[in-house]
């Protein structure tokens, strides 16, 4: 039974899959975007990662810049930018851009790990590690220049005075402290990461130190959810990303596989046990068995919103993931009142 009924919002890797495009894939996203707004999702985020050819987010404000023209009313922003890969000063005047182009609806989602190998580290011309190891003070460095307090010898043209929301994103303690006493909000990634999940929050709530644009702590909690017209379709449709969670963890990334049917009864025991640790964090099957995992991760979790991660081989089967989502959680709610 639904007692908190969350927010319901959008993570997109911008999935390339097995014989596609990545102008399929930024379509794709677009289509995604859309149906996420028509059915009242309040935000649609993207996530950087780099040199993954399954993965089309790289250039993540670009892609948003795309998903804004495509968009009127739904939030956009990032989930998350990694921070250490670029400097503050750029990135306010990206998404100072972003808040010009579409208003006070862009959202700022930040991450400390730099997400890259050596060979990134080299393209980029930074030594990654240590840059995260200054990730607080970059933090802060950037809200000033969003904010213009306390004022920097430089501005920002695009970027002083945005209405940008910024977030914390975090799979550990440290995003969490971090959230808390710079008083912004936090979302913990537990679709790929839950280990840490009730500790952080926990902290986050404990630690919150009110802040000028927020007044009380505020949870998302990412997940992967897969809706479909039975447990054992959903299952076959969420088999594409298990696949890549697999090859992924195995050193092997690629692009988005087709579903395999009972895939997971195909693996050694340790991929099955990594799946079901993720599984944690995941509802996946018809409308009531999606409408029951997220009530329960939310009890859990009280988490404020819930954004729905899990790519599909068919773009098709996850715009009629988000509806079926959306529809079953409406109904779950009138049922509880």
């Amino acid at each position: 039974m639904i007692t908190k009924t969350p927010q319901l919002s959008v993570l997109d890797l911008v999935p390339v899959r097995e014989g596609g495009t990545l102008p399929e894939a930024d379509k794709a996203a677009t289509d995604l975007a859309r149906k996420a707004e028509e059915q009242g999702y309040n935000r649609f985020w993207v996530a950087e990662h780099h040199a993954m050819e399954g993965i089309g987010g790289a250039a993540t404000s670009v892609v948003l810049a795309h998903i804004g023209n495509a968009t009127r009313s739904i939030r956009i922003g990032s989930g998350g930018i990694m921070l250490p890969n670029h400097n503050p000063f750029v990135i306010a005047e990206q998404f100072g851009t972003l808040e010009a182009l579409f208003g006070p609806r862009i959202d700022l989602g930040l991450g400390r790990a730099p997400g890259a190998d050596g060979r990134i580290q080299q393209a980029f011309r930074k030594n990654l590690h240590q840059a995260a190891e200054h990730f607080p003070q970059d933090v802060m460095e950037l809200r000033a220049l969003l904010s213009g307090e306390p004022k920097l010898p430089i501005a920002a043209t695009p970027g002083l005075g945005a209405s940008i929301e910024m977030w914390m994103l975090g799979s550990s303690l440290f995003g969490a402290q971090l959230a808390a006493k710079l008083g912004l909000p936090y979302a913990f990634a537990a679709h790929f990461a839950p280990d840490h999940l009730d500790a952080a929050l926990a902290l986050y709530r404990r630690d919150f130190q009110p802040s000028d644009s927020l007044e009380k702590p505020h949870v998302m909690v990412a997940m992967n959810v897969i809706a479909a017209e039975t447990d054992a379709a959903a299952r076959t449709i969420a088999s594409s990303q298990q696949q890549s969670f697999v090859r992924l963890r195995s050193g092997n990334p690629g692009k988005l596989p087709p579903p395999i049917e009972n895939y997971t009864d195909t693996l050694p025991a340790p991929a099955r046990a990594m799946l079901d640790h993720l599984g944690q964090a995941a509802a996946i099957g018809d409308a009531k068995t999606v409408a029951q995992a997220i009530a329960e991760f939310v009890a859990r979790t009280g988490a404020d919103e819930i954004i729905v991660s899990g790519s599909t081989y068919d773009p098709e089967d996850r715009l009629r993931s988000l509806e079926m989502t959306r529809d079953a959680l409406k109904e779950a709610s009138k049922v509880a009142a």
